[in-house]
C-alpha cells in the first residue's frame, strides 16, 4: 500500500480561485487543479491507494466549514487531518469537534497562522491535542509563497519535542523546507516523524538518502504536497534512492496506516 500522507484539495467552487492564487504567489506550476475528482484519478495514475488532506484555516472562522466539508469527502481512499486556528478563542470547542468527527490529526501551518511554534502560550494547546491522542502536522520550514520570518523551524520545533515528546508530531518537508542543516542539528534521530513533500528534488538524492536513513525509516512518512509536485514522479523519486524494499515498504505506506488506524 502507498499512502500520501500530505496533500491539498479544496471544494470545487474554490478550487479555480485558489490554487492560481498560490501557485502565483509561490512562482511555482500547480500540476492539479486542486480538486477531489482529479486528486482521485492522480492516485490511480500514480498507483497510490490513500491520499491525506492537509488543511490550513488561514481565518478562525473558516475551521468548522472546512471540517464539515472534509467530514463528507472522507472516505477509502481519500482521508484527512483537521484543520484548526490554535490561536482562536474557540479553538477548544474546535478540539472538541474534530475528536467528534474521527480525525486523527489537525494540520498547523505557523506561517499563515501567524505564530511561532515555540511560543508557550500554545502549550495548552498541544497538551489538549496529544491528552487526546491525535497527531499534529507541521508545515516546517520555509514557505516559498510567503516572506521572512520562518515561524517553524527545526529549532524551535525542537522545543515542543523536548516538552512534549515528537511521537505525536509530524514535520513536513523533511523536518524544515530548505533549512536542512537546522534538522540534522536538531531534529535528526528524535522521536518526531518527517514526510517527504516537496523535497527530495532540492536535496538531492544522496543527501535526501542520508537523511532519511539517519532519522530512521520507521519515522519517515511519504508524501508529496500535491498539487504542487506530481505524485508519480514523487513515488519515483523515492524509490530512485536505492532503499531497501522492506525499508521502501515502510515509508511508503507501513508508517502511515499505523498512525490511521490508530
Amino acid at each position: 500500500m502507498i499512502i500520501d500522507f500530505h496533500v491539498h484539495i479544496f471544494p470545487d467552487a474554490l478550487a479555480p480561485r485558489a490554487i492560481p492564487k498560490l501557485a502565483q504567489g509561490a512562482g511555482i506550476p500547480a500540476f492539479l487543479e486542486g480538486t477531489h475528482k482529479q486528486l482521485l484519478r492522480s492516485l490511480d495514475w500514480a498507483g497510490i491507494e490513500k491520499a491525506v488532506i492537509q488543511p490550513v484555516a488561514t481565518r478562525p472562522e473558516q475551521t468548522e466549514g472546512i471540517n464539515s466539508w472534509l467530514a463528507q469527502i472522507r472516505s477509502e481512499r481519500i482521508d484527512a487531518f483537521a484543520a484548526i486556528f490554535p490561536g482562536a478563542p474557540s479553538w477548544e470547542r474546535d478540539l472538541d469537534r474534530i475528536v467528534e468527527q474521527g480525525f486523527r490529526g489537525v494540520k498547523l501551518h505557523p506561517d499563515y497562522q501567524e505564530f511561532f511554534v515555540d511560543e508557550s502560550e500554545l502549550f495548552p494547546f498541544y497538551k489538549r491535542v496529544f491528552e487526546n491522542d491525535l497527531y499534529i502536522l507541521f508545515h516546517a520550514g520555509v514557505d516559498i509563497g510567503l516572506p521572512p520570518p520562518v515561524h517553524c523551524t527545526p529549532q524551535r520545533l525542537r522545543k515542543v519535542v523536548d516538552q512534549f515528546g515528537g511521537e505525536r508530531i509530524i514535520a513536513a518537508h523533511l523536518g524544515g523546507w530548505q533549512m536542512w542543516e537546522q534538522v540534522e542539528t536538531y531534529l535528526l534521530g528524535e522521536s518526531l516523524f518527517l514526510d517527504t513533500s516537496f523535497s527530495i528534488p532540492y536535496l538531492g538524492k544522496e543527501r535526501a538518502r542520508e537523511l532519511i536513513l539517519a532519522h530512521g525509516p520507521e519515522k519517515i512518512l511519504f508524501a508529496t504536497d500535491s498539487p504542487w509536485a506530481p505524485q508519480l514522479s514523487a513515488v519515483g523519486q523515492l524509490q530512485e534512492l536505492r532503499l531497501a524494499p522492506e525499508i521502501l515498504d515502510v515509508i511508503l505506506g507501513e508508517n502511515a496506516r499505523r498512525i490511521l488506524e490508530g
